[in-house]
């Protein structure tokens, strides 16, 4: 632990104190400052920590630290010259830009709250309920309305688990399952009948936070829908009872002709009462089809349609139920929902959370899945260099998880707080590569921005770049890379004047860039800086023994993205993985398991041998069937080349699994030349 005293105990002094109180590294020994009341010295006499007027009291051989915060230099100049050897003197301007921060940090923090305060309100004013869960199943949110639903008020439900106050409830199936249960009718314990859409909050890491109901109380227009016999002599009744709801409603007759509506109806649509009265059910509908007439044709009731309506295009939910009497169809009964507010603040909330990612990298080694050998050394080597700020090449084949590997490393590292950027080196055409990475200055071309523009390198100050397929580079970009490692400084194009820069440098490579050197296309001086520190990122079919975990996780995050609830293979279908070289490794995996669980039934929940698609090559007459030429009319000779060319690019990249490394190779053609072909055919 490093021993710490801090010079100055005034906005900058407090925010450095306030600073490495949080930190386990450092000890603050003792704050000065010749003003007895300045801020900084009240607020460690609060911490327990000694105090003073005069530094020079305080100076001996076993500090580590010292930290000059009152912004003078005279002060700065005399601790430097009297301070030890081995004490680290740090200048006042960082405790400035310091407090700077923490100011700023604490006004962000006073409009977080605010804006909480904002959100409680609105979903505490909605009609509907609304419970929030966290992951051990205790209620944490609990807004009025279901309150009055529930009848359980919120000083007794709150911090309880969930199945205390409904026992009914299915938001721990939710927090089990990871799924959406939408528009599910549920009766309370107190006799009502409530609609709800329960949710699951999952990060992006893939952890269950908690999830989230909202309800309505539908009993009575459900009653109604289910009991009515005859809908001329209980008319006045209905109307009544529709007229006093705060929801939505719309009754039509047996053809479709608007009978009824209520002024939340209007309210919410826009449209008065002779627009929708004695006209088609479909008047109201801007976008979708009439659940009306749906229910109608099919005599069965439909729950949680979406769908927008009025002429402002209202995003709704819709319930619509059947009134049939004696056995006849007399009509329908529809209650509309809106979610337009809430779908709004979960918009907002996921443009924040976009803007707050964009700042860091995605995955941690928590996210690397695999127990054996190989990948564990890879790990441990990977977790060395996080601690490192060696030069790391990360070398595997393609889709082997070398964009994970550095993920993992620069959140391992101490730059993680910093912006960790990508750069795809044989995605970026060759002319445009070298301003993209290192900028350049107004006028340094035809189009240049008025000003310049800041580099890829420059952006990643102070944290990490991703430069994948480094083995694409030119040799003059190479030549600037190879300045950046060796002198910390970059040069923008059309610029002479040399940037420091503090960037730790992830390189990644699917090539042998030992054959590159004795073929001259790559800089051999380049390759030693970076392999520095080589990262081997073993294939699958070197670690087979991690496939059934892997398998796990990949079903997992497929169950998210298509709504799916598999559970797992069965040991067929994990023999039969097993067997198979993989030569598109977890990239290769991913997508076989994607395209199973795509084409199985609901009601499956395990992977089977049936549900695998053939993992073996294709047999020639499947081929020649496939290649076969089929010549269109009136289209000249350059359509059809075109038409040609991006076909048997098609075929190549499915044939490899989407290795294009593998798939230019097989071409004849660079991968650079690859990646502009596939973004002039638009082939994902």
């Amino acid at each position: 632990m490093q021993s710490v005293l801090i010079v100055g105990a005034g906005k900058g002094g407090s925010a450095m104190l306030r600073m490495l109180m949080h930190s386990e590294m450092f000890l603050v020994k003792r704050i000065v400052d010749i003003r007895e009341d300045a801020p900084g010295l009240k607020f460690a006499t609060t911490l327990g920590i000694d105090t003073g007027v005069k530094w020079q009291d305080y100076l001996s051989d076993d500090l580590d630290i010292i930290i000059e915060a009152t912004g003078s230099d005279e002060v700065f100049q005399a601790i430097r010259g009297a301070k030890g050897k081995k004490t680290v003197l740090v200048p006042g301007s960082v405790a400035s830009i310091f407090a700077r921060l923490v100011e700023k940090h604490e006004a962000l923090i006073s409009k977080l709250q605010q804006e909480s305060h904002k959100r409680d309100l609105i979903f505490n004013n909605l009609h509907d309920g609304l419970i929030g869960i966290d992951s051990a199943g205790i209620i944490n949110f609990y807004n009025k309305s279901a309150e009055k639903i529930v009848g359980v008020r919120k000083k007794e439900a709150l911090h309880k688990h969930i199945l205390e106050t409904i026992p009914s409830s299915r938001l721990p199936n939710v927090l089990h399952s990871k799924r959406v249960e939408k528009n599910s009718e549920l009766l309370l314990e107190n006799g009502k009948r409530v609609i709800s859409t329960r949710s699951p909050i999952i990060d992006e890491d893939g952890n269950v936070l908690g999830a989230f109901s909202v309800f309505k109380d539908i009993t009575e227009v459900m009653n109604l829908a289910e009991e009515v016999t005859n809908l001329k002599e209980i008319q006045s009744m209905l109307e009544s009872i529709i007229q006093s709801s705060d929801d939505a409603i719309s009754v039509v007759d047996e053809f479709g002709r608007g009978l009824m509506i209520n002024r939340a109806y209007s309210r919410l649509t826009g449209l008065k009462e002779e627009q929708v009265v004695g006209k088609p059910a479909t008047a109201d509908i801007s976008e979708g089809e009439s659940m009306h007439m749906k229910v109608l044709e099919t005599r069965r009731a439909v729950r949680g349609v979406k769908m927008k309506v009025g002429p402002s295009k209202r995003e709704v939910i819709v319930n619509v139920a059947p009134v049939i009497v004696d056995g006849k169809l007399k009509g329908s009964v529809g209650v509309i929902h809106d979610v337009s507010e809430i779908q709004n603040l979960t918009n907002e909330l996921n443009r924040a959370r976009q803007i707050i990612r964009t700042l860091e990298a995605k995955y941690s080694f928590d996210d690397i899945i695999g127990s054996s050998e190989e990948m564990r050394l890879a790990v441990e080597q990977a977790k060395l260099g996080a601690r490192t700020p060696a030069t790391v090449l990360l070398r595997g084949e393609s889709g082997t998880g070398k964009e994970l590997f550095a993920h993992a490393i620069h959140n391992g590292s101490e730059r993680k707080y910093n912006k960790f950027i990508r750069v795809n080196c044989a995605a970026i055409s060759e002319t445009l590569l070298e301003s993209e990475l290192f900028g350049y200055e107004e006028g340094a071309f035809s189009g240049a921005k008025h000003g310049g523009k800041k580099g890829l390198f420059e952006e990643a100050n102070n944290g990490s770049i991703f430069l994948d397929e480094i083995g694409e580079l030119s040799a003059n970009t190479q030549a600037k890379l190879l300045r950046v490692l060796q002198e910390g400084e970059i040069v923008r194009v059309g610029g002479t004047k040399p940037i420091s820069i503090n960037v730790r440098v992830i390189a990644a490579t699917n090539v042998n860039l030992e054959k590159g050197i004795v073929e001259g296309t790559f800089r051999e001086d380049l390759y030693y800086r970076l392999n520095r520190m080589p990262i081997h990122i073993p294939s699958l079919r070197k670690r087979k023994e991690d496939i059934p975990s892997l398998c796990n996780h990949l079903i997992q995050k497929i169950n998210q993205d298509y709504g799916r609830t598999i559970e797992g293979l069965t040991e067929g279908a994990i023999t039969y993985l097993m067997k198979y070289d993989w030569p598109g490794n977890v990239r290769e995996l991913e997508n076989i398991l994607g395209r199973a669980i795509i084409f199985m039934n609901n009601h499956e929940l395990y992977i089977d041998l049936s549900h695998i698609p053939d993992l073996n090559t294709k047999n020639e007459e499947d081929i020649k069937e496939e290649t076969e030429m089929f010549i269109p009319e009136n289209r000249n000779l350059t359509e059809m080349l075109e038409s040609y060319e991006e076909g048997i690019i098609k075929k190549t990249l499915s044939k490899n699994n989407g290795n294009k490394t593998k798939t230019a190779k097989e071409l004849g053609v660079s991968i650079r030349n690859l990646y502009y072909k596939m973004q002039k055919y638009e082939i994902e």
